[in-house]
């Protein structure tokens, strides 16, 4: 036999000859506040995980794009000094490099002229570094050889630690060159890029062998 009797907040059962007392009514204000600051803990500590994430993810991003602009500028310069042309019966043509230095870095001036993809025929091309805000960058300049038209730089790297272009002479590296003097292209031609990423200095290196009128 089950007998139920119902007040406003219990419901009192007799079953069994046991006497049991259940409470109809909700949780008290206090097991709400508890449950708020245990779910408010655990929330902030899932939130601070995925914007610690977030961000080494975004920082990650930046470098990458910066090293593969780095590596992709570094591969069009050896493209074109593989390219570049020299007749010494022709005024127009040259190869130059110029020692400089900015605030105690490497910061050489390249000057050839080359047969580029950017444009039709010899071209006439410029690496230099210039300074802005306390950082040094990378610039770039095309120009028609035989033509006195003159083209504003391109900057293509910016925050340089070093751009440094050495030519090989005598099975030594040499941090100058001048076909006038010359008279003709050397065998082999170092690059080198050094630029910060985050809180190290990253270096990379590559050699351009000149092949136009070079034996194979």
């Amino acid at each position: 036999m089950k007998e139920e009797g119902r007040n406003k907040n219990l419901i009192f059962i007799l079953h069994n000859s046991s006497f049991i007392i259940r409470r109809n009514c909700g949780f008290t204000l206090i097991e709400v506040l508890v449950s708020v600051a245990i779910l408010s803990v655990v929330l902030a500590a899932i939130y601070s995980t995925f914007f610690l994430a977030q961000r080494a993810v975004e920082g990650m991003d930046e470098s990458l794009v910066k090293l593969q602009g780095a590596r992709r500028a570094l591969d069009i310069l050896r493209c074109e000094l593989d390219s570049s042309f020299f007749r010494e019966a022709d005024a127009n043509t040259l190869l130059q490099i110029k020692d400089r230095d900015s605030y105690g870095k490497s910061s050489s001036e390249l000057t050839f002229t080359t047969f580029s993809v950017l444009q039709p025929g010899l071209s006439k091309v410029s690496y230099y570094v210039e300074e802005h805000d306390g950082s040094l960058n990378l610039f770039k300049k095309i120009e028609a050889p035989r033509t006195q038209e003159k083209a504003e730089g391109t900057e293509i790297i910016e925050n340089l630690d070093a751009f440094s272009i050495e030519a090989k002479y005598h099975d030594q590296w040499v941090k100058t060159w001048d076909t006038d003097l010359n008279k003709n292209t050397p065998e082999e031609i170092r690059i080198s890029l050094a630029f910060r990423l985050k809180d190290r200095t990253v270096t990379l290196s590559d050699i351009a062998k000149p092949r136009i009128d070079k034996p194979i």
